[in-house]
């Protein structure tokens, strides 16, 4: 897509050098080592992001570290900030405990709405998988072990070791609400 600009943002230094050596042939790219949180809140213009990508952010499992995941509602109140009308957030983990963390800041959160991950595209770009329903599950199914391919994702590394270790994916689609006016 040369007509879209791409920003990858990853705070571990090992990371964004990968990034940048797989980015360095393509115009439209760019990575930076920061802080998602940070990046998202005070980097990002308002309604400047069509489309947010989380994928597998750091779960950090134990109790007391996870204040430090990404995810909170502030956040999300970030995200909706940098968001264009109709934008969305594309979340991945493994971890089912975040996942439902994720989930229940999502519904208790009204500037998003939850979409099907299968059918949520970015405004502006047609579906092209078919006509809706053709053949794919219902909402509710669709949520837990899905392939980056069935939802058009960029497909990581630590997607790659998660299939090959039989690791189910969790994941979350959420559209922005935008109000009315």
């Amino acid at each position: 897509m040369p007509e879209k600009n791409f920003l990858g943002i990853e705070r571990l230094i090992g990371r964004v050098r990968s990034a940048c050596r797989k980015a360095a042939r393509i115009d439209n790219i760019r990575v930076i080592r920061v802080e998602t949180a940070y990046a998202v809140r005070y980097l990002l213009p308002e309604r400047s992001v069509q489309v947010f990508h989380l994928l597998f952010p750091d779960p950090w499992p134990k109790r007391r570290h996870q204040r430090r995941r990404v995810m909170t509602s502030e956040f999300l109140r970030s995200v909706h900030c940098a968001l264009a009308p109709q934008g969305l957030l594309r979340i991945a983990t493994d971890q089912l405990d975040y996942f439902d963390q994720m989930q229940r800041l999502a519904r208790a959160d009204p500037q998003f709405a939850i979409v099907d991950p299968l059918l949520a595209m970015p405004v502006g770009v047609d579906d092209v998988a078919g006509p809706e329903g053709a053949g794919r599950p219902s909402p509710i199914d669709s949520i837990g072990c899905l392939g980056a391919k069935q939802v058009d994702l960029p497909l990581t590394k630590f997607e790659r070791r998660f299939q090959q270790q039989g690791v189910p994916i969790h994941r979350l689609a959420l559209r922005k609400v935008s109000p009315v006016m």
